[in-house]
């Protein structure tokens, strides 16, 4: 019986959001500035945040070769978008403007289940 290593991918939506995002974070291009500025948050600490996405992403990208890396990126990931999610709530924002971080939240979270159950 032959054996193949498990491994576990990333979700390419994942990725693909918390790159950009994070990038974005990291720049301070206008619309972030602007959601920083909504927020109450300067612009230094939504640097901070863009970092602990790309960092997440990189933990995720790294996930197949490090199992328990990819899944502590993920349970990592998944607080940092509740978190938002919560800030959005406290901030009054409509549903609509924390639907991205719930989603992402449930994204990264499904990342680490399957992370798990692979082994």
């Amino acid at each position: 019986m032959s054996h193949s290593p498990r491994t576990t991918s990333s979700p390419p939506s994942t990725l693909a959001n918390f790159l950009p995002l994070g990038l974005a974070k990291i720049a301070a291009v206008p619309f972030m500035r602007q959601a920083a500025a909504h927020l109450g948050m300067s612009p230094d600490l939504y640097r901070v945040i863009g970092t602990l996405e790309i960092a997440g992403a990189a933990g995720l990208l790294l996930g197949p070769a490090s199992a328990p890396l990819g899944v502590a990126a993920a349970v990592g990931l998944a607080l940092l978008m509740a978190a938002a999610v919560v800030v959005h709530l406290r901030h009054g924002d409509p549903p609509v403007r924390m639907l991205p971080a719930a989603v992402l939240t449930l994204a990264a979270l499904a990342h680490a289940g399957v992370a798990v159950a692979a082994g």
